[in-house]
């Protein structure tokens, strides 16, 4: 590849896929858990999630630079089950676009004062064309926006960290206990914070090998990690549980968390950095998510790299999600926790069957994913059960926080 790519970059692009959906959807989310249980089911997600994007690499190396997900999985799994697993991927590509372009629409109306659907409709004309025009734009917009995103972020997030209730973050152990269940609920939106995996093509494409795509998918997701630790902590120790009642009957919308955070923040100024924050993330997932699913759909429809190739994969990748925000703009939770059990297929089951399949096939020589067959298993495992929690919350079969 030209240049010789940077490791910070690959992990930005990373960061960046993940941030906007997590940090979003997560202080809502975990309200019922709080801040241990919280925490824990984080952790617990992002490490099962850079394990199961390592597979998907061990996966692809014996395949060209240039292969995608859709390549592989059908020549590996077979025609079925790569048609399923196009047909998640793509659920969950357009459902976290819908939901970005829904809540960019949202905020933007709260900042500029301009009807929502208008701004949501010039968000999404304005910044795909990053994604159009190439990787390497996006690559440069993600750092920019990381950057700013970390200035903003220390600066809104410093502002709260001052006024943090550290009695508040944490309960005695008796009422921590009875907290454990709600986590549960919270993993499909956990999940679906660290959903980078249909960007592991084009960053082994980017660098040219596994290894170096290895460093830039862990020092992306430690980055989210970190970013949603500081977050919690900065949200939790600032608005109290209770508060949060309001905002998970909206769907947990970001705009409503924003004003309910509002509403306790003092300085108009970290306010604005809070809401420059929550902008800057929003951008930098869709900009991410976006070069996604634009990579993935031009290999599936064999679009070519040409000016009217590219036009085509920006048509099939922004309008299907833009049409429906414009159309059925619902909550953000929602959204998410539908992408996080759709997300289980992709990013914890069918990476742990290719590699199960490769190891069979080809053995364990270059690039390997660690855990061995443990490890395969226990991914798997992961991914069912979540989207088990997503289901049997959907049918109020799991305890849910309301406030």
């Amino acid at each position: 590849m030209t240049n010789n790519p940077s490791v910070v970059g690959g992990a930005c692009i990373i960061a960046s896929v993940c941030v906007g959906a997590g940090m979003l959807g997560l202080p809502s989310a975990g309200a019922g858990a709080w801040t241990t249980w919280s925490t824990l089911a984080i952790t617990l997600t992002m490490v099962v999630m850079t394990v199961s994007g390592w597979m998907l690499l061990e996966a692809f190396k014996r395949y060209d630079l240039k292969v995608s997900f859709n390549t592989v999985t059908r020549d590996l799994l077979g025609a079925k089950v790569n048609a399923f697993n196009n047909l998640t991927v793509y659920f969950v590509g357009g459902i976290l676009l819908y939901a970005y372009i829904t809540s960019s629409g949202l905020i933007l109306q709260g900042m500029l004062g301009i009807d929502s659907k208008i701004a949501s409709v010039l968000f999404v004309l304005l910044f795909s064309g990053f994604v159009w025009h190439s990787t390497r734009a996006v690559d440069r917009i993600s750092v920019l926006l990381i950057v700013f995103m970390l200035l903003s972020f220390v600066f809104g997030v410093s502002g709260l960290a001052m006024k943090i209730n550290v009695a508040q973050l944490f309960d005695p152990l008796r009422e921590e206990a009875m907290h454990a269940p709600y986590a549960l609920a919270m993993l499909p939106v956990a999940l679906t914070s660290f959903g980078y995996h249909h960007s592991v093509a084009s960053m082994r494409s980017y660098y040219g090998n596994e290894n170096k795509a290895k460093y830039a998918i862990l020092g992306g997701t430690v980055i989210a990690l970190s970013f949603y630790m500081l977050w919690l902590f900065s949200i939790f120790g600032n608005l109290p549980r209770e508060h949060f009642g309001p905002v998970i009957a909206k769907g947990g919308d970001v705009d409503v968390l924003l004003q309910a955070l509002g509403s306790v923040i003092e300085s108009q100024k970290v306010a604005s950095a809070i809401n420059g924050f929550s902008m800057a993330a929003i951008l930098s997932s869709f900009i991410g998510v976006g070069l996604g699913v634009f990579d993935y759909l031009a290999d599936l429809f064999k679009f070519d790299n040409t000016r009217a190739g590219r036009t085509k994969s920006w048509l099939v990748t922004f309008l299907p999600p833009l049409v429906l925000s414009l159309l059925f703009p619902f909550g953000f939770i929602i959204a998410i926790g539908y992408a996080g059990a759709a997300a289980t297929v992709w990013t914890c089951i069918i990476p742990a069957l290719l590699v199960h399949k490769a190891r069979a096939t080809h053995g364990t020589d270059g690039f390997t994913a660690p855990g061995g067959q443990v490890m395969v298993v226990g991914v798997i495992l992961f991914g069912v059960l979540t989207a088990l929690f997503h289901m049997l919350n959907m049918v109020g079969m799991l305890p849910t926080y309301t406030g």
